[in-house]
């Protein structure tokens, strides 16, 4: 079966075998003889994963919404970590020792100082640290570490600064400790890198674009640094985050010394989405990391190609050294299957985000959307129940709990049950002020579209129902039972979310699966179910 490359499933490869192909070869999406590689290894509940299981991987690296992606190598260890904005417990530390599978650990962070955007991990010493940025009121960068990756983290440090966003922990040849930040500034660390010394000060300007590319803005960001063959690298992302495909890059520049002076890399940008026909936009915020096998690697992030409500992905990009001391990137517009890094143990990738509540998964699979402080307290396990208290009026104000689905189509289905004056159900949710669903009370249901409530027709099934929410490339379907699922009745109104994303609604988030409890008393949510389609 042929299908078109600007198909959202479509990832063209060579006659079959592996391609690392240049930049140029990739650039021509019609070639004569090009076959389809049309799905993803499977994992967990079906869903798609990075590994082909002979050698190969396809991108995305970690599929649903993992922007910013920080990572750290600590001997045959890779962690990372992902910008998670307003979902708490966020930072969810991932492991991997291949840099193709990984798995989830723990979430460093659970108390609510603000929305978080991109992080830096570090270790320095015996010690993990992770700078976070807020956007909170005021702004400010916070700073919180671990003795042990897996915690537990020390409450947040606040750094106090509310002018800058993207820090990245540098150590310089002379042992100093700096942030590196936005807009080319930077900052010096106190040695316990728990403070900061002086004021920041500018040391780079970024390169800039032509005038005539479609871009968001300049929005110098995401700086990274890697040390390589006697140079620091800096690499920053520029031309916005979303916005037209186009407009996300990955640019560079090197200098001998942590205090610079900065010499921009004669091939800028080094990534760049360039057609909306490629298969992933706005490419960018990459950082460098070396491989198991000494080769070296990109990981970034970008969005889907007509997917949007999938957030920002995570990418793995292979890396070439040239012979006068600069880097390319090999792996073109990502949409063909590469060569894996060789060595190191490959984990399970993934976990299942079907649950039957034996444990309550927080932080590692589950998140509460803008908590808070006695957040976690609504939420229990009981006789293989997750037994949720009710909060606020609607999905709006409750706080639901959320998953990360990384699938084009996938359903949702749960047992729900209810006490006295509860309202609960399954929601597709972008933040509070846009989402859908289906909840219902003891007498009606109630239909969530465009973070609105709407129709509440009679419930005929009373307290306790299954509900089955499909989402199949942005078309819903709802069905519900009240016999246990042995017959279905499709609820009487579907829904089209294609328009549930950034550049709708802003706030860089993506459209999430979950669960919610509204109104007084509580709960009880029962064998949930994922299965991607």
């Amino acid at each position: 079966m042929t299908i078109s490359r600007r198909d959202a499933f479509g990832f063209a490869f060579a006659g079959g075998a592996a391609v690392l192909a240049s930049a140029e070869a990739d650039a021509a999406p019609a070639r004569q003889g090009v076959k389809s590689v049309r799905d993803w290894g499977r994992g967990f509940d079906n869903q798609r994963v990075a590994d082909l299981g002979d050698g190969r991987f396809l991108n995305p690296l970690i599929a649903g919404d993992h922007p910013d992606p920080a990572i750290l190598k600590d001997g045959a260890d890779y962690y990372m970590t992902f910008s998670s904005f307003d979902s708490y417990p966020g930072l969810t530390i991932w492991h991997s020792r291949d840099l193709v599978n990984w798995q989830p650990r723990t979430a460093a962070l659970t108390k609510n100082i603000g929305s978080v955007w991109a992080v830096s991990l570090a270790r320095h010493g015996d010690r993990y640290f992770l700078y976070i940025p807020t956007k909170s009121d005021p702004n400010s960068i916070w700073v919180i570490w671990a003795d042990h990756i897996d915690g537990p983290w020390s409450d947040p440090i606040d750094l106090k600064m509310p002018n800058h966003i993207d820090p990245c922990h540098a150590v310089g040849e002379d042992g100093s400790r700096w942030l590196f930040l936005s807009g080319g500034d930077r900052i010096r660390l106190a040695d316990d890198g728990l403070s900061t010394i002086g004021k920041a000060e500018h040391v780079y300007d970024p390169w800039h674009y032509p005038p005539e590319w479609d871009v968001e803005s300049f929005s110098p960001e995401g700086p990274k640094i890697a040390r390589h063959g006697g140079y620091f690298y800096l690499i920053t992302a520029v031309g916005g985050t979303a916005g037209p495909p186009t407009g996300h890059m990955v640019i560079a520049a090197r200098s001998r010394s942590i205090h610079g002076p900065w010499e921009q890399c004669p091939a800028n940008p080094l990534v760049r989405t360039r057609s909306e026909d490629e298969q992933w936009w706005s490419r960018g915020h990459a950082s460098l990391v070396e491989g198991p096998d000494g080769s070296w690697w990109a990981v970034y992030h970008g969005y889907e190609n007509g997917f949007w409500t999938l957030g920002r992905q995570a990418l793995l990009d292979p890396v070439e050294w040239t012979p006068d001391g600069w880097f390319r990137m090999k792996g073109g517009d990502l949409s063909r299957p590469i060569a894996k890094p060789k060595g190191g143990a490959a984990l399970p990738h993934g976990q299942a985000l079907s649950d039957d509540f034996h444990t309550l998964a927080l932080g590692r699979k589950w998140n509460f959307f803008k908590p808070r402080a006695d957040e976690q307290a609504r939420a229990r396990i009981a006789d293989g129940a997750l037994v949720l208290g009710a909060s606020g009026t609607a999905p709006h104000d409750s706080a639901p709990l959320l998953l990360i689905a990384g699938d084009p189509a996938y359903e949702i289905e749960c047992d729900i049950e209810l006490t006295p004056g509860c309202t609960a159900g399954l929601v597709l949710f972008y933040d509070e002020k846009l989402y859908c669903g289906l909840g219902f009370d003891r007498q009606h249901f109630v239909t969530h579209q465009y973070g609105m409530e709407r129709g509440r027709p009679a419930n005929p099934h009373g307290r306790r129902l299954k509900m089955r929410i499909a989402n199949k490339r942005h078309i819903v379907a709802i069905h519900t039972s009240g016999d246990d699922g042995r017959t279905w009745q499709r609820f009487d109104r579907g829904m089209e979310v294609s328009g549930y994303h950034h550049n709708v609604r802003g706030g860089f988030l993506m459209l999430r699966p979950g669960l919610y409890a509204a109104g007084e008393g509580e709960a009880h949510f029962r064998a949930f179910r994922y299965r991607a389609l």
